[in-house]
Order: structure tokens, then C-alpha cells, then sequence
């Protein structure tokens, strides 16, 4: 089966599950702080998007946010988040996403980012370029960040620690046109994708945050990194994303500040 034709079809199908508690709130689980979530939807979405990769994929590994890493070790890994923007969902705010991607070789090969409130599927290939319900779609041609609309995120642990995104936030404010914050990283990513946001800053992301929509960016003619322009790496949660015309920008931006921890990039071997 193909991997990408598999993922729309398994995303559009969790999409439908979460469709079903869209618009009411839920009663929610904290898991490891006050602002980090879980619903039964996150779960029955995931026991559903696991069933179906197991299923066709049986040799492939599954990293999912509520179950961790199951499978025997192979070539590809799919990365899941089965509800990207708990908190919206659980207050009935229609902005949450499902996530699917996979890589090869530590590479992401294909990525879905499925929006069911919105009625937006999101879809990439490595090399075949993005599209949203399938047209093609291409980053924004902005130029100036002073025209520009960016979104970011906050971590969970924000209450406790002083890495939390807010002096950057403050800094794109002075510097930018608008900054969203919408809830979900993945369905940020393929916004700026769409060219909707002009660019993304976020830190302590999970691989499920970003596999799918960094791919997505990068495919609509976008740029993705680190903090500090190195190549991004979806396992250490510090994401830059725009439309490669501010990316420079954006980086000279967030190097006025400390860089955190969570952003450093990692210490290589001389």
C-alpha cells in the first residue's frame, strides 16, 4: 500500500472519531502538568490509527504520543499524534489537527496534517511537493517581518519554568505584523505551509508536533531548522519554520535573547 495514499486515508478516518465529540467540551486527564491533556478521543483516535498502520504496515515501528514506541525494529517509523490541540478540542474551540508521518532512515518521507473541523487535509511527499485537499499549495511570498504573521506555542511546563517562550514571544511582537497562537503546532506548520502564517517559532516540541507539518513546509517551498539555523531534528522539539524569505529574520530575532536549553543544538564530536 502506498504510505501516503494509506496515511490520508487513516488521518481522514481518525479525523471522522474526533468529528463526533467536535464542538462540546470534554472532560480531560492531566498527564505530566496542568496544561498537558488527554481525552478519551486522544486515545480511541490513536488505538484507531494504530490498528490501521499495524495492519498495513506490519513490519514498521509506531511512535505515538499516548503509547510511546511499539513495533520491532525496521527501516521506517511512523510518527502519530491522534489529536494535535487536546485543549481546544476539550473546550469545544474547533482547531486541533491529526498528525501522521513517516520516515525512513531517520527521514521523513511523507506527512499528513488533517484539520476535520475545518474540513482541511494537508498532504506531502519528499520531492513531490504539498497539497491541501489535494492542490498544491505554496508558502507565502513575504518579505519583511515587519509585514509578516507569525504563530508560536507555549510549553507545558510554563508555569514552573523559565525556558518558557514568553521573551521571545514579547520580541516578535515588537518586530512582527501579528503573532497567533493557535494551539496546535502541527496545524501551524501546515498553515505556514499554505502560506496562511508567513512563519513558526516553537521550543519543547514532541517528534509528533512536527514530523508531518515541518515536511510539509519544507515541500511547499518553505525553510524549517533550529533555533540557530542548524538542520532541524524532530526529536529535540526546538522549530523554526517560515517561508525561507524570513527565516534569517527570524533567527536574528530569537539570537537577541539567551537561547534555552531546549533550543541548544546539539554538542558535536570534533
Amino acid at each position: 500500500m502506498d504510505p501516503l495514499a494509506a496515511a490520508i486515508a487513516i488521518a481522514r478516518e481518525a479525523g471522522a472519531l474526533l468529528a463526533e465529540g467536535q464542538g462540546r467540551r470534554h472532560a480531560a486527564t492531566v498527564k505530566s502538568s496542568p496544561f498537558d491533556l488527554v481525552t478519551e478521543y486522544d486515545r480511541r483516535a490513536e488505538e484507531l490509527i494504530l490498528a490501521r498502520l499495524r495492519a498495513a504496515f506490519p513490519g514498521d515501528r509506531i511512535l505515538a504520543e499516548e503509547s510511546g514506541l511499539s513495533g520491532t525494529a525496521s527501516g521506517a517509523r511512523w510518527v502519530v499524534d491522534p489529536l494535535d490541540g487536546t485543549t481546544n478540542f476539550a473546550h469545544g474551540l474547533p482547531l486541533f489537527a491529526v498528525s501522521i508521518a513517516r520516515e525512513v532512515a531517520g527521514v521523513v518521507e511523507v506527512g499528513v496534517v488533517h484539520a476535520p473541523a475545518l474540513g482541511l487535509t494537508f498532504a506531502a511527499r519528499r520531492g513531490d511537493g504539498a497539497t491541501c485537499n489535494g492542490a498544491p499549495i505554496r508558502v507565502s511570498d513575504c518579505d519583511h517581518l515587519a509585514a509578516a504573521l507569525l504563530a508560536t506555542g507555549f510549553p507545558t511546563d510554563r508555569q514552573t519554568s523559565d525556558e518558557n517562550n514568553f521573551a521571545q514571544f514579547i520580541a516578535f511582537q515588537r518586530r512582527a505584523q501579528g503573532v497567533r497562537r493557535l494551539g496546535s503546532a502541527a496545524l501551524d506548520l501546515a498553515l505556514v505551509a499554505r502560506g496562511t502564517y508567513d512563519g513558526f517559532w516553537e521550543m519543547k516540541l514532541k517528534p509528533w508536533d512536527v514530523a508531518a507539518g515541518a515536511l510539509l513546509v519544507v515541500e511547499a517551498g518553505g525553510t524549517v531548522s533550529g533555533w540557530s539555523g542548524e538542520a532541524l531534528a524532530i526529536d529535540r522539539g526546538a522549530v523554526v519554520a517560515s517561508n525561507g524569505r524570513l527565516h534569517a529574520a527570524m533567527l536574528a530575532t530569537l539570537a537577541t535573547l539567551p537561547l534555552p536549553s531546549a533550543a541548544q543544538p546539539p554538542v558535536r564530536e570534533p
